[in-house]
């Protein structure tokens, strides 16, 4: 699940070390992940795979963590796991997180104006818009507010 997260959403493991449940909202039958603003819609078959998640997480089955609302619970009591201990997880499994997440940010800033992109992953507009230009993004001239005038 965490690696979705990073490859899908360019989430450092620092912001998915914090994400509660209540950060995954299920409305209208679409599963969505409050990353930012508006919350980010969560694509099949991954929306599926975190509901099921939901219902399974680890580390609730004991007397420190029966009510934990961390998305991912860690082993001491009220704690999330910590970012180091997610890292550790997926190098064991081969998945390059800085790379992975720097590839996800990169393109996604060539999807969609890196306004937009900043809003809804949480991230400083001059971060994204320093990345699509590094990507070669043409979105560059993207104004971004309401356009509906």
């Amino acid at each position: 699940m965490v690696a979705a997260l990073v490859l899908l959403y360019a989430q450092p493991l620092t912001r998915i070390a914090r994400l509660t449940t209540d950060d995954v909202l299920h409305e209208d039958g679409e599963v969505l992940v409050r990353l930012g603003e508006p919350p980010s819609p969560v694509p099949e078959p991954l929306a599926g795979m975190l509901l099921t998640y939901l219902d399974q997480r680890p580390n609730t089955m004991t007397a420190t963590n029966p009510n934990a609302r961390w998305l991912f619970p860690g082993r001491r009591a009220g704690q999330p796991m910590t970012p180091h201990m997610l890292e550790l997880r997926l190098r064991h499994l081969g998945f390059p997180t800085q790379r992975g997440r720097t590839a996800a940010i990169r393109h996604l800033v060539l999807q969609a104006p890196a306004p937009v992109i900043a809003r809804m992953l949480g991230y400083h507009d001059d971060t994204t818009a320093q990345l699509a230009a590094e990507a070669g993004g043409t979105w560059r001239h993207y104004a971004p507010g309401d356009h509906t005038r």
